[in-house]
């Protein structure tokens, strides 16, 4: 076997990338040799047969929870110097007040955020978090698991999550090469890294050009740009079912015109159940000027709220429920097993539909691929409440300004009556955002063979290594 690849989980959020698309039987062609670095509680050589080192020790460092949230404030209070953006101000996670551990979290992090807003207090929290986790029977395990080992690179799945730290460090520290993968288009502006490594992947050149300037520490040779794994599914026309299949395996009617309602999760999107509701009211509408219309209501995978439960009941008639086919391996959001068989549904829920409705989700992309358009409601619902946060400010994230055209990439709704107005705008031809939404993604994603994105990750893994 050729040179000896470690891919780091320290979540399950990067086992839908790296473990259910073709990146491995990719990297094997190459003659990688793969070992999958498991962090998670997804069994993964019972679950997929694949080749694993288990990490037994999860605990991180009692202080890097608190560590991390003061470095996420500092970046945020510095970005917002640079650029008198407010933006950056609604990215903070709330403190918490009610006890005495609370208050001196939360004191701390607060002092920084106010009194250490530089570039130096930055690199001075990364410093002490880097130095608490070195300090943990954790990175002693990883460090051994290294030397034992020896992988020539190890790389990363997501940037986000504390638990890479001590690998990464153990990695550096014994001259092994590292990578991460920024997991999200939304994720840079956010302040949502945790780690530093030798070489980065990123989804497209705004990521790229986002990555220098919210950390200026990394250079341009050190990042490659491949576009992303995520969306390669919708490309193969293997994983498509025939309309009598799809609906005949979902309880649907084949006659029928279908409406998918993507949710989101219960930070983005509180009240989330009422647009549906607000959908299905649509729908009934349209029904009865005699459309042959439904929905189809396809949860984020990790809501484990029961929210949605009183309005499918009310609204089966107009509403059928096709859930994501996660598997919960734990309590946590981030302990609910992706499955190679929900990419298929999810590529034909989009085929099959004629439309998504959703709440700011990177869906939209998605169903562009199927020249899909998505309606994005844009109104409060009357059941907000001090302490609930609005859908509102979700627009005006960082990620958004991407858009080419904002009024023209997707079809907006500012009020309820605008979600019936645009699905029969869409559904009649008069309405058409999906030329602009397919450059917002061309702008997201990398536009050349955004199929390719495996081949590409494993090509900058090469280069890195030869």
């Amino acid at each position: 076997m050729g040179k000896k690849v470690f891919i780091l989980f320290p979540d399950g959020v990067g086992l839908r990338n790296f473990a259910f698309t073709g990146f491995k039987e990719i990297g094997e062609k190459l003659d990688f040799d793969i070992t999958y670095w498991n962090n998670t509680v997804f069994p993964i050589k019972e679950t997929l047969g694949f080749q694993e080192l288990k990490i037994q020790s999860t605990r991180i460092h009692p202080k890097t929870p608190v560590l991390s949230h003061a470095r996420k404030r500092v970046e945020l209070a510095l970005s917002r110097k640079r650029t008198n953006d407010k933006v950056y101000s609604t990215y903070r996670f709330p403190l918490k007040w009610n006890s005495i551990k609370d208050f001196l979290k939360s004191s701390f992090v607060t002092y920084h955020e106010r009194f250490c807003a530089t570039q130096r207090g930055w690199q001075q929290l990364m410093d002490q978090m880097y130095a608490a986790e070195r300090s943990t029977s954790r990175y002693q395990e990883v460090r051994r698991q290294l030397m034992e080992h020896q992988p020539d690179l190890v790389f990363c799945t997501t940037q986000r999550a504390t638990q890479a730290i001590a690998p990464i460090l153990a990695a550096q520290d014994l001259g092994i090469k590292t990578a991460c993968w920024i997991y999200s288009w939304d994720n840079l502006p956010k302040g949502m890294s945790t780690i530093e490594t030798d070489y980065y992947f990123v989804w497209s050149e705004l990521m790229k050009q986002q990555l220098l300037e919210y950390y200026p520490k990394t250079k341009p040779d050190q990042i490659f740009v491949t576009g992303t794994p995520q969306f390669e599914p919708h490309y193969d026309p293997d994983i498509l079912l025939s309309r009598k299949q799809f609906c005949d395996e979902h309880g649907l009617d084949v006659d029928t015109r279908y409406i998918c309602f993507s949710g989101d999760d219960q930070t983005t999107s509180p009240l989330d159940q009422y647009y549906l509701e607000d959908t299905a009211i649509a729908v009934r509408k349209l029904r009865a000027e005699g459309r042959n219309l439904a929905i189809i209501y396809r949860k984020v995978p990790v809501d484990f709220s029961g929210r949605y439960e009183q309005i499918l009941k009310e609204y089966q008639d107009v509403i059928t429920a096709v859930d994501p086919l996660w598997r919960p391996m734990g309590d946590q959001w981030n302990q609910v097993m992706p499955t190679k068989e929900d990419f298929a549904l999810l590529v034909n829920t989009c085929y099959h539909s004629e439309l998504v409705v959703n709440i700011c989700s990177s869906m939209v992309f998605d169903f562009v691929i199927h020249d899909k358009p998505t309606i994005y409601p844009n109104y409060e619902q009357p059941q907000l409440r001090r302490r609930i946060r609005d859908i509102g400010q979700n627009y005006e994230y960082v990620h958004f300004r991407s858009m080419p055209d904002r009024e023209k990439s997707v079809v907006w709704a500012y009020d309820k009556y605008d979600i019936y107005k645009g699905i029969k705008g869409l559904l009649d031809g008069e309405l058409n955002p999906v030329p602009i939404t397919r450059q917002w993604y061309e702008i997201v994603n990398k536009p050349e063979s955004p199929e390719k994105a495996n081949e590409r990750i494993w090509q900058g893994i090469n280069e890195i290594l030869n």
